[in-house]
């Protein structure tokens, strides 16, 4: 990354953290390490949305306009076979639905990392998955800023077993 999109990533982060988790970096640093156990490794995990802009996609409604807790988090799984757990999808295996209330059985195996998301911000977490090539045309098409909450690169397992 750049110094430019370094700079970009810490004002955005500075900016979810006084959003949705009430200024506390704690708070912001203990959903990143929940994310960060359930991922596995070629997985880079980032959070889109109001929380990301400060307001609501297609208008300027800002972050919980209608009360503390109501705007929601969309944390978007890239890479590492992660669409492989979703049973439902805009794109067919390359870009799921978002996983919650409003598709609640999109993918099963991840309704207890979505509960304790949920449980850890008070507000509703989405959860979604999508390929590499996705997030790439997305990137260049769609001009959607994000945060990059964890990367987990291919070599890790490989690292753990001293390989």
């Amino acid at each position: 990354m750049s110094d430019t999109n370094e700079e970009s990533q810490d004002t955005i982060r500075e900016r979810v953290t006084r959003l949705a988790f009430g200024g506390d970096p704690r708070r912001f640093d203990e959903f990143v390490k929940a994310l960060d156990e359930a991922t596995p490794p070629g997985v880079q995990v980032i959070l889109r949305g109001s929380a990301v802009t400060g307001h609501k996609w297609m208008s300027d409604k800002p972050f919980d306009a209608d009360g503390p807790g109501t705007s929601d988090l969309d944390v978007t799984f890239v890479g590492g076979g992660m669409v492989t757990l979703f049973r439902e999808f805009h794109i067919p295996e390359i870009h799921s639905v978002p996983f919650g209330d409003a598709h609640p059985f999109a993918a099963p195996a991840l309704g207890p990392l979505r509960k304790r998301l949920c449980a850890m911000v008070h507000r509703p977490v989405n959860i979604q998955a999508t390929t590499s090539l996705v997030q790439t045309v997305r990137d260049a098409v769609m001009d959607q800023p994000y945060l990059v909450l964890l990367e987990k690169p291919d070599d890790e397992a490989e690292e753990a077993s001293g390989g």
